[in-house]
């Protein structure tokens, strides 16, 4: 095949905040402990940390920090929220990390149809660590997809975006938005227009599986969490890939401990927090997240409606709250993933490789297990319709990175005057030989008459005015057929100005080119766990 006939993948840069490629690069201290092991030697050195701290035989290590479960204890009381029907894949693979080795995690909350693609990237490069530490240190690894379906944010969880036949699409449930709601509780609502908005933009389908999918995932009786993890479990446990459900039950019970334990160092990890946050602004960077003055960092949820605890009262409630009421923010949830589970490293996103730098100084603070973070692998595609658009336009992909490139070069052919001119020389000449002909009969009357002459003066302007408005007509119907081009290929390269892993849902790719689309990317998800677990990777991959 040609490039215009295949689909194109590639990796690409992560990107980030200037403290996010330092910490790609390895540039950040070594005392904020965000920094992966580098090589095999290291890396088994701190998967065999990891599973001496899970060898306890209850949550509680003999010094009351908490240290996670006995080997598959920690799963016996996780195992509703991996759900009761899971694939046999996953389901094994997990059971046996359990009994005698480590998992790999990563996460991301709800989003209307997955969300945005870097879904399903995170999930595949947690997939490609795993199966590598499994190669390298010959243990069992399982890949643990964190759904967080106890996020609260609406407005994030609501919307997706798809390309469109007239460029970018949003696609954004009706609402009314909710505040402080979890997604787990949010009822979905009536989306079959949605669904059938977003099986329009699939085009012609190599993989209908996968809008079945959607179909029996995104229904009237389902809340938004549980639509999320039906997708997530549907498509990712066949390849090993285990989905946690954050909401569930037993999530909540076996975090209890854990949070309460927050709350009662709750004036530690605020004093720990701030000081990381003074390391981080002198250091000449940004911090991910700005603490709230008088807040703790655990949520409680209270009449379905989940809110921060202050500092002031942080011991008091964990006293006296019930079993399941407390939820982590986003600084702690690392830790608490690192708790509940043998985690060796948590793929993140480049905005969580940044919280990472604080979400340490509270495992610190409490004396909880510091939890370890990698950059995910990053993804760039090209369909060949985008191929075909851009040589037939006579465009790069890079002429389209600003708003007004394209269109200025649209404007310069639109004011071309040659065809202009041509048929104003045109008038003239026939103006100018019908006069003559005029002339030259109007000598002997008994050739022709004079209007015999006028009528076909007028017969003529006739025509060529005709011809004229079609084409101008012919001009308007290219600039707008462009116009709409352009804006396809905006919508598929740089959707509001972005990467399309952080815009557009993988929805439509995946049902127009089925499974291969994902073997594609999971190939290349391998190298970039290869270069992690080598030590290698970088920003500038």
């Amino acid at each position: 095949m040609t490039d215009s006939d295949s689909l194109q993948v590639r990796s690409a840069p992560l990107g980030g905040s200037a403290l996010s490629l330092a910490i790609q690069d390895r540039g950040v201290p070594p005392g904020w402990d965000v920094l992966a092991p580098a090589g095999v030697a290291a890396w088994r050195a701190h998967v065999s940390r990891v599973r001496e701290a899970n060898d306890g035989v209850s949550q509680e290590a003999p010094n009351g920090v908490p240290h996670g479960a006995s080997h598959g204890a920690w799963l016996d009381a996780l195992h509703g929220a991996f759900g009761t029907n899971a694939h046999s894949v996953a389901r094994a693979r997990l059971a046996e990390a359990a009994r005698n080795g480590v998992v790999v995690t990563t996460g991301q909350q709800p989003g209307l149809f997955v969300g945005p693609a870097y879904t399903n990237t995170k999930a595949l490069s947690a997939l490609a660590l795993a199966d590598e530490l499994s190669a390298q240190l010959r243990i069992p690894v399982a890949p643990v997809f964190w759904a967080a379906t106890d996020d609260a944010d609406w407005h994030e969880a609501a919307v997706t975006h798809v390309v469109g036949p007239e460029g970018l699409e949003r696609l954004q449930l009706v609402g009314p938005a909710t505040d402080g709601v979890a997604m787990a509780d949010v009822p979905l609502g009536d989306v079959s227009r949605l669904r059938a908005a977003l099986r329009a933009a699939c085009g012609s389908l190599a993989d209908p599986m996968v809008l079945d999918v959607v179909d029996a995932a995104y229904t009237d009786g389902a809340t938004i969490g549980s639509a999320y993890v039906t997708w997530l479990r549907t498509m990712l446990e066949p390849l090993g890939i285990s989905v946690l459900d954050a909401s569930h039950p037993s999530v909540r019970a076996a975090s209890h401990p854990v949070l309460c334990r927050a709350l009662q160092h709750a004036s530690e990890i605020d004093a720990a927090l701030r000081a990381r946050q003074d390391e981080i602004t002198s250091a000449g960077f940004s911090p991910q997240v700005e603490q709230v003055d008088g807040l703790s960092l655990v949520f409680e949820t209270i009449d379905g409606v989940r809110a921060r605890v202050p500092l002031a009262n942080a011991a008091a409630r964990a006293a006296l709250a019930s079993i399941g009421s407390f939820g982590a923010n986003v600084l702690l949830r690392p830790v608490l993933e690192r708790a509940l589970m043998p985690t060796a490293a948590y793929v993140a996103g480049p905005g969580e490789l940044a919280y990472f730098a604080q979400s340490t100084a509270v495992a610190q603070a409490a004396m909880f297990d510091v939890p370890i973070a990698v950059p995910r692998w990053s993804a760039q595609w090209r369909e060949p319709f985008v191929t075909r658009l851009l040589e037939r336009l006579g465009v790069s992909a890079e002429d389209l990175q600003s708003p007004h490139v394209v269109e200025a070069r649209l404007a310069r052919a639109a004011m071309d005057r040659n065809v202009a001119d041509a048929i104003d020389r045109l008038r003239v000449t026939l103006d100018a030989q019908i006069s003559a002909l005029g002339n030259a009969v109007s000598a002997d009357a008994s050739l022709v008459s004079q209007p015999v002459v006028d009528g076909l003066s007028r017969d003529v302007a006739h025509r060529v005015t005709r011809v004229e408005r079609r084409l101008i007509a012919a001009v308007k119907r290219r600039e707008r057929d462009t116009a709409r081009d352009i804006a396809v290929l905006r919508a598929a390269l740089y959707p509001l100005g972005a990467s399309p892993e952080r815009v557009l849902s993988l929805v439509p790719l995946l049902a127009r080119y089925g499974m291969s689309a994902l073997t594609a990317m999971r190939e290349l998800a391998t190298v970039h766990a290869r270069a992690i677990v080598a030590g290698s990777t970088s920003s500038s991959e």
